[in-house]
């Protein structure tokens, strides 16, 4: 996890250009794969490259209330939705989300433990083949074609949470949604991707059940 001292932090903020080099250096292909899970590949590159200016525009007014990394993110999201309503093709998070039971809820939470693991391994998934299968090129195609068809949100949590280790309420913040619905929308993206090896290992093709 890429970390400033508070020295350096003030450094960043007067405009240090070898240390903006390495934020950049660091969080660019970060914010590449977030931005793409927004507005897909088309603009991913150009929406991130116009984050970068704003958020070097903006480094003397960052007070450290969120983390860094929190902050650019942030303005990554708000880049791409400003980018999606040029092409008059935005929806709010919110509305794309939608809302979901408490039974649901309740459900979802059971198919992981508190680290977010599954408490029941993918059917077909023996101890014995476990590694071996992983390091097929024909499953990681699959686990890749699986989070693509995910919807939008379901991608970006599953990808700043299970690829880019960010905390939940950090995420809730970027998204501007609520825990609860973050959690919803993690659990549901990681089964989708289980139902995904799972059919896989049975030999059938890569498919999503159920966004």
């Amino acid at each position: 996890m890429y970390s400033l001292s508070d020295a350096e932090l003030d450094r960043l903020r007067d405009g240090d250009p070898v240390l903006f080099t390495e934020l950049v250096q660091y969080y660019h292909p970060r914010l590449v794969n977030f931005a793409r899970t927004i507005v897909g590949d088309r603009w991913s590159e150009e929406v991130v490259q116009e984050a970068w200016i704003s958020a070097y525009g903006h480094l003397s007014g960052f007070v450290g209330r969120s983390q860094l990394s929190t902050w650019l993110y942030s303005i990554v999201r708000n880049a791409a939705l400003s980018r999606l309503r040029k092409e008059r093709r935005y929806r709010s998070l919110e509305e794309m989300a939608g809302g979901d039971d408490g039974g649901a809820e309740a459900w979802l939470e059971s198919q992981f433990d508190q680290r977010g693991r599954w408490l029941q391994s993918p059917q077909g998934w023996g101890a014995e083949t476990a590694a071996s299968v992983l390091e097929q090129e024909e499953l990681q195609a699959c686990v890749d074609q699986a989070i693509d068809r995910l919807s939008s949100q379901q991608q970006s949590v599953l990808l700043l949470r299970d690829r880019q280790q960010l905390a939940l309420q950090d995420i809730c913040n970027i998204l501007e949604i609520s825990y609860s619905n973050a959690r919803v929308l993690l659990h549901r993206a990681r089964l989708s991707v289980r139902e995904a090896i799972e059919l896989h290992l049975e030999g059938i093709e890569c498919s999503v059940v159920g966004k």
